[in-house]
């Protein structure tokens, strides 16, 4: 599934839909850190600050209609809220961020389409075919736009806590997909102390 970040103002009412959640999808999980899709509980003022701070994750916004709600990352969803079609709506906004082209990201004048495996310099119109784990790997740097990731947080979230898989691992991954990649002119990858940040733009 997803990490979630869940607003809302009514204590119960978040806990009793996040155990219910996790009740059908044990593996969701409610990070209010990284998340990669914001579930806000009918507060205006919270949308328009997160739709701000975080203009390329889906928001799915409970009980109250929104004004232009043009975005179309945006669902709205009044309540009362029946499980089985918010999990499905959380299921397709995943799913549409991630694989449909609408999740197509830009950076760099680059552009990842994560369900074609591959990534095209906007410049040039060339095209460079990816491995699921370069895709992979870009998307969570891209989640993380702007800070510098760890390797022991690529192994945990990229490589789901694989035991196997070494510094030099992740290492080889990164220098690859740079050759792949980047130009002379335009970078794509950052490295500082053993971190790696995206360029977004350069």
């Amino acid at each position: 599934m997803a990490d979630i970040w869940f607003y809302s103002d009514n204590d119960d009412f978040k806990q009793d839909l996040q155990n219910q959640i996790n009740r059908f999808v044990p593996d969701v999980k409610f990070n209010a850190e990284k998340p990669d899709i914001i579930l806000i509980d009918g507060d205006k003022a919270q949308y328009n600050k997160w739709r701000e701070d975080y203009p390329n994750v889906p928001i799915v916004y409970l009980g109250v209609e929104k004004e232009n709600a043009e975005d179309c990352l945006d669902i709205v969803l009044k309540k009362p809220v029946r499980l089985m079609q918010l999990l499905d709506i959380l299921r397709a906004t995943n799913n549409k961020f991630d694989y449909s082209g609408g999740g197509n990201l830009q950076f760099n004048h680059y552009e990842l389409r994560p369900s074609q495996k591959e990534i095209v310099d906007l410049d040039t119109s060339n095209t460079t075919k990816l491995t699921a784990k370069e895709v992979d790997i870009l998307k969570y740097l891209y989640k993380n736009a702007g800070l510098f990731v760890s390797k022991n947080d690529l192994q945990t979230n990229v490589w789901k806590y694989n035991e196997e898989v070494t510094t030099h691992t992740i290492e080889t991954h990164i220098y690859r997909l740079r050759q792949k990649v980047e130009k002379k002119s335009r970078r794509l990858i950052l490295t500082d102390g053993g971190c790696y940040k995206l360029i977004t733009d350069e």
